[in-house]
């Protein structure tokens, strides 16, 4: 007889603790299974209108870069495009592009519009290596090494705040040569 009392309670205890526990996580932190991993073997033909497409080759240079995952539909996207324009004007590594989705001449419209902060962009059509780049939606950047490792995945727009706090420092760093304490 107790037991049909207290079982429920018991449950309730623990559905409780499990939201109490959920309630304090980051939405936009989303972890990435390929943190400290090669970034996946791919090689996409540039978008209409620009000449260099992107590939793993590029992104195991010797030099740290920035890879963003963009569509000229994504609204997000062209929130965060002045910032990727600041961050292209640092000049600290190359920012590539991986078009995610995309009709070609709506992002060559798109760029020309608003300007190519991009060394590099593939045309990832069928979306493809998004999925193999983990990506859940659009925009995402990633931080690569010189290795061509993914040391940083930022879900959503990036904000100000993001570049100066993890991104920025973060590049740095790998310039530098030195283990970054920038969580990402």
């Amino acid at each position: 007889m107790r037991l049909t009392y207290i079982l429920p309670l018991i449950l309730f205890v623990l559905i409780g603790l499990g939201l109490a526990v959920g309630l304090t996580l980051n939405p936009r932190e989303i972890p990435s299974a390929l943190i400290g991993k090669p970034v996946p073997e791919f090689a996409l033909a540039p978008v209409q209108g620009r000449a260099q497409g992107l590939s793993t080759a590029d992104l195991k240079t010797g030099q740290a870069s920035v890879v963003n995952v963009f569509a000229s539909w994504c609204v997000p996207c062209r929130v965060e495009h002045p910032l990727l324009m600041a961050l292209k004007r640092d000049n600290l590594v190359p920012i590539h592009g991986l078009n995610y989705k995309d009709d070609p001449a709506d992002v060559a419209k798109w760029l020309d519009q608003l300007g190519d902060p991009f060394s590099r962009t593939g045309a990832d059509r069928n979306g493809r290596v998004g999925i193999d780049w983990g990506v859940y939606g659009v925009p995402e950047t990633f931080v690569v090494d010189g290795a061509g490792q993914i040391v940083c995945k930022h879900v959503g727009p990036l904000m100000e705040w993001d570049l100066d706090n993890k991104i920025r420092p973060l590049l740095r760093d790998l310039a530098a040569g030195r283990a970054s304490k920038v969580k990402c």
